[in-house]
């Protein structure tokens, strides 16, 4: 029998440089796959991705900083898109994996990413899904306030009406009008965070983060495959999605059709499947790089 002391003997923790444990569970063998949850998220937000994938891949998921039962810092300046991408390179030195397959949703696409743009030489390949929510340089100060507006409510209310609200935004209602259940426990799950967290996390991390725009130049140097994968519905990503494809130039693209935000749980076989067709080609050797004659104008390769 099961007791609740020696589940949690069996709990694995990563120590990060500057002292915060990282809750982490893994399962499978093969190739590392690594999945970094979005902000509505947490080590569980995987689950439909590591029943599949662990067949094949040695599955990792964690929750970040501020994400119980991960440590929860208690002030905002410990909270930053620098220290998340920090914090997966702890947990691959944790794990003494020197190069894994990088998985991440929204937050954690921004983080894999950065991954990609800093830390290359870590990555056997990106899916960078649901990535540029606020990433539009016009919208900045709108997000901003937005982000603000927030964490605020997190402090003022908590974790469970806070979630009553995040979670029914016009880029998750696609979710709920497919599937009322996996929505019901998705809602559920965030309103279980920590309010601290959460609040830290919009103020560190989301609030502060660079405008995808203002990454271009590194996108250029990203060499690893790339997919980039998002919600035909999730409106606020949809041009950062272009962006990132056309200036990462191992990337490609990947539309799903009346979709939202929350795609890798909203169509878990779908996103799969793209995410396995991805993997083929690239454990066989034939992903290649963009080719540059299609980045040529006009139909037959030149323009006036």
């Amino acid at each position: 029998m099961t007791t609740p002391e020696s589940t949690q003997a069996k709990m694995t923790f990563a120590k990060t440089d500057d002292g915060v444990s990282l809750y982490y569970e893994e399962v499978g063998h093969g190739q590392p796959l690594l999945f970094v949850h979005e902000f509505a998220g947490d080590w569980r937000s995987w689950e439909p991705q590591l029943r599949f994938f662990s067949r094949y891949f040695r599955c990792i998921t964690f929750s970040a900083r501020g994400y119980l039962p991960s440590d929860v810092p208690p002030l905002p300046k410990d909270y930053s898109q620098e220290r998340a991408v920090k914090d997966i390179v702890c947990l691959l030195d944790h794990l003494k994996i020197e190069k894994a397959h990088i998985v991440g949703l929204s937050m954690g696409g921004f983080a894999t990413l950065h991954m990609g743009i800093y830390h290359s030489n870590r990555a056997l390949s990106l899916v960078i899904a649901g990535c540029g929510y606020g990433a539009e340089p016009n919208k900045s100060l709108d997000f901003k306030n937005e982000v603000e507006a927030a964490a605020a409510l997190f402090d003022s209310v908590g974790p469970v009406e806070a979630a009553k609200k995040y979670t029914m935004g016009p880029t998750r209602v696609q979710f709920i009008n497919k599937d009322p259940r996996g929505w019901n426990e998705f809602a559920q799950q965030m309103a279980e965070h920590n309010p601290l967290g959460s609040a830290n996390t919009l103020r560190g991390v989301q609030k502060m983060r660079p405008s995808l725009w203002e990454l271009v130049e590194g996108m250029k140097t990203i060499q690893v495959p790339t997919l980039i994968l998002t919600g035909d519905e999730d409106g606020p990503c949809l041009e950062p999605s272009l962006l990132m494809k056309k200036s990462i130039p191992s990337a490609c693209l990947v539309v799903l059709p009346r979709a939202g935000h929350t795609n890798n749980i909203e169509d878990p076989d779908v996103f799969n499947r793209h995410l396995m067709d991805f993997y083929f080609s690239v454990l066989s050797g034939r992903y290649a790089m963009r080719d540059p004659r299609s980045e040529q104008s006009g139909i037959l390769g030149f323009s006036k």
